[in-house]
């Protein structure tokens, strides 16, 4: 049984994690951290260098928790991240990949959209660079913030925040219907699916993203 460790930045994540991949075959450890981001939020001290090495120790902690991978769930720890600083040979998933790789194999314009708008500015880096690494040219990008509901999710306001995304999905998907639209965070999903089911359209997320991503790889292993 292959045992990977998922490192979150938000409890919430675990459940989204828990039911796209969790299985016989595989065994999930979860290991969540809400502290760091909000250290970076409210402490000008505390700089990116010293965000840095807090992940890092996550990372090393993790592994030594005998895990065969490890996922990153949190796009802000991710774009933190810097390999070359690890000293652990365990594999690392990082949940944007996937989904970066789907969005750059899209032609047609697309709406990417955010609840924390901390996360925007990595990720849209991540996003270029994976672009460029792989020689994709994307389509026409449009970026929308959804103000003042994030804060809901770490209240525990799970509720309110999905009838924020999903009242905010339905009006941009009836506004313009030419555009794909993804949702960029863990959180979002529940929501997203919520608009699929009802309005009949596909919304992506990094958490299908991720589960074809692991499907094909146990494809290709066995």
């Amino acid at each position: 049984m292959t045992r990977i460790g998922c490192l979150h930045a938000h409890y919430s994540n675990i459940d989204y994690i828990q039911t796209a991949i969790g299985s016989s075959e595989v065994e999930l450890v979860h290991f969540v951290d809400p502290g760091l981001m909000s250290r970076i939020a409210s402490d000008p001290e505390f700089n990116r260098t010293k965000a840095q090495q807090k992940v890092i120790e996550q990372i090393e902690w993790i592994a030594q928790a005998g895990v065969d991978v490890i996922l990153i769930t949190c796009t802000n720890y991710i774009a933190l991240l810097e390999e070359g600083q690890l000293s652990t040979t365990i594999p690392i998933i990082k949940i944007d990949e996937p989904f970066f790789a789907d969005i750059c194999n899209q032609s047609e314009p697309q709406a990417i959209l955010f609840t924390n708008p901390a996360t925007v500015a990595g990720t849209m880096k991540r996003l270029h660079e994976y672009a460029d690494q792989h020689q994709k040219t994307m389509g026409e990008l449009e970026i929308h913030v959804i103000e003042n509901t994030f804060d809901l999710i770490m209240q525990g306001k799970k509720q309110r925040y999905i009838d924020e995304v999903s009242t905010y999905l339905k009006e941009l998907l009836v506004a313009d219907q030419q555009k794909r639209v993804s949702v960029a965070q863990l959180s979002m999903v529940e929501a997203a699916e919520q608009v699929e089911r009802v309005m009949g359209v596909n919304i992506g997320n990094p958490l299908k993203t991720l589960k074809a991503y692991l499907d094909a790889m146990s494809s290709t292993r066995s």
